[in-house]
């Protein structure tokens, strides 16, 4: 094209027009530094972003969680059941409703009055016991340790009256169940739709990850609800058998707070206990019995039958991950802690296989190429 037949005041083609902008880069070596400052500032802003967007990513999980419980329901309805999948959800989900329903008004109205009792029975046998330990030179005042009990008093207080409130929080359940009941109708949508955004060489890899993630989830949650139900179920029964008041009650916290390993068992053990202590002393020991025979059950029996098809986590990491969702999150994060440590532990161990092959892979390639 000819410079000169540019109209007047128009940069002419070949000139400005296709000079280097302040986007373009000289060399490749620059391009290929700053490619990687980009990436470094994207991990910072996603990392910043988890941060501002922990509490609804941990209402999502939950989501997860649930999912996998719903998921897992219908799993075992269809071996017994030969009807359509949407079917087997649905008596799940009707299921599920059930037990939250008979929950709340066996909690409301059965056991409202022994709820009301129960921080005040808690509260006289754990005085009795601090002063008797002052009594006897065990170095524990009574006096100073009476503001703590109070406190921890005041927590047993919430969790009975959160109990015969459908366990509160009622903007997060409803959110939860729905998330849940959406990723459970239709779990390969939103794993395909997750797939297609990673490259195409990794997509294999993630569907083995995301199948062996929900089998180890519906496992985990199979065993935590038998669990809950073992050691409330029996907890009840036991105690209602020799007459321990609140026996109700004592059953319903035993089998909710099973719900949180190696926190909810010695919560829940320590309540029975001081309640068994208020009838006499041989009921205190009767309680302390039940309080053995259930969680060597769950201990012995459960939880390695359970633990031996899903991913066995040792205890301290779920305590020390515990501690940390707690003080973070609350009640939710410590719930969804044990799921979320060991849906991390699965990818830790499928990215490490996949490093693995491709490094044999790598060392049998240039095995081949030397002979």
């Amino acid at each position: 094209m000819d410079l000169q037949a540019q109209p007047p005041g128009e940069t002419p083609v070949g000139t400005r027009a296709h000079r280097a902008g302040p986007t373009d880069y000289a060399g490749d070596e620059v391009r290929r530094e700053a490619k990687k400052a980009a990436i470094w500032i994207g991990m910072a802003a996603l990392v910043v972003a988890v941060v501002f967007m922990a509490q609804p990513l941990l209402v999502i999980f939950a989501g997860l969680v649930f999912a996998a419980t719903i998921d897992g329901g219908a799993r075992l309805l269809g071996r017994i059941l030969p009807i359509g999948r949407g079917w087997r959800i649905t008596l799940v989900l009707l299921g599920t409703v059930a037990f939250l329903g008979w929950t709340a008004w066996f909690a409301g109205t059965t056991l409202a009055d022994q709820a009301a009792q129960l921080p005040a029975t808690v509260e006289t046998q754990a005085m009795r016991a601090l002063t008797w330990l002052d009594e006897h030179n065990m170095g524990v005042q009574a006096e100073d340790m009476k503001s703590v009990l109070q406190q921890a008093l005041g927590g047993v207080g919430q969790l009975t009256r959160a109990v015969g409130g459908l366990l509160g929080g009622a903007t997060t359940l409803f959110l939860v169940l729905v998330l849940g009941i959406y990723l459970a109708v239709e779990p390969r949508l939103y794993q395909r739709g997750f797939a297609w955004m990673l490259p195409m060489e990794s997509r294999a890899h993630f569907h083995g990850t995301a199948a062996l993630m929900g089998k180890s989830l519906r496992m985990l949650m199979f065993g935590r609800l038998l669990g809950m139900a073992v050691e409330g179920v029996g907890t009840w029964v036991a105690l209602a058998l020799y007459g321990v008041p609140m026996s109700g009650l004592l059953g319903l916290l035993t089998g909710l707070l099973a719900f949180l390993p190696n926190i909810g068992a010695p919560l829940s053990g320590l309540i029975m206990v001081l309640v068994g202590f208020s009838g006499g002393t041989t009921m205190g020991l009767y309680c302390i019995a039940v309080y053995v025979v259930v969680q060597t059950v769950d201990g012995n029996i459960i939880v390695p039958m359970v633990a031996k098809k899903t991913v066995d986590l040792a205890p301290a990491l779920v305590l020390g991950a515990q501690l940390i969702m707690g003080a973070l999150f609350g009640i939710l994060g410590l719930a969804l802690a044990d799921p979320l440590v060991a849906m991390i532990k699965v990818w830790l161990e499928r990215h490490s296989a996949r490093n693995a092959s491709i490094a044999q892979a790598g060392d049998d390639g240039a095995v081949q190429g030397s002979a």
